[in-house]
């Protein structure tokens, strides 16, 4: 009986990943397409430390700026691996103080802001992977929060998985869609000229009304026959 249940939990647990697999293969690409092929750029920072070599590790310190297409990523302390083969970045470890957290941001393709904060960012350029760790804190535009100790954010997807910690837990917030306003009944405007107009027909059944108050009189021109 051991032996059968387990068999039946593994066909299980392999239903379940493949349906999870078509699941994030259905994901719509929310994130930047093309943020993955521009260069980085390492726009300020007060000190660095290393040289462009491959398989070489680079600091800087101080108000670090870093623009990557629509991404954007700050901190106090940044530090850039290069691949094995060229220069080109491998992966990237922002630090910064309780007062001043690491802190990433992108525009994904349909014009949502996305901002991310967090103890730690680790930024994997390959795979175009953001880990957000310790208190980690994530907001999408017009589609809500996530909050956990750690959460990993697709950048070309928008796909993210959370975890809590030891004693934390995962949380998340999903923001309703913005229905339009009504329009107007009958697609009439909000002031139409209408109700003026209908009150002029009115006068005309006025006139009725007196023609025949004045015609009562007739009847009684007819008295004198009795003579």
């Amino acid at each position: 009986m051991t032996s059968t249940a387990s068999c039946i939990r593994a066909r299980t647990m392999l239903r379940l990943s493949l349906l999870t697999a078509g699941l994030l293969l259905l994901q719509p690409a929310l994130a930047r397409q093309d943020d993955r092929n521009q260069p980085i750029h390492i726009v300020h920072a007060d000190s660095m430390d290393g040289y462009n070599q491959p398989n070489s590790v680079s600091t800087f310190k101080g108000n670090v700026l870093i623009i990557q297409g629509t991404m954007k990523l700050t901190g106090d302390v940044a530090k850039i691996w290069t691949a094995k083969e060229d220069t080109s970045v491998d992966h990237i470890i922002v630090t910064g103080t309780p007062q001043k957290r690491p802190h990433i941001e992108q525009i994904d393709d349909n014009g949502n802001l996305m901002t991310g904060d967090a103890d730690q960012l680790y930024y994997d350029n390959i795979n175009s992977i953001a880990i957000l760790t310790g208190n980690a804190f994530v907001h999408q535009q017009n589609k809500g929060d996530a909050h956990g100790s750690k959460l990993t954010y697709n950048t070309n997807t928008g796909y993210m998985v959370g975890e809590s910690g030891n004693s934390g837990q995962v949380t998340m917030t999903f923001l309703p869609k913005q229905k339009p306003l009504p329009p107007p009944k009958h697609g009439a405007p909000t002031t139409p000229p209408a109700p003026a107009k209908s009150t002029k027909p009115a006068s005309p059944a006025a006139n009725p009304a007196s023609s025949s108050s004045s015609s009562t009189p007739a009847p009684a021109s007819s008295a004198p026959t009795k003579g």
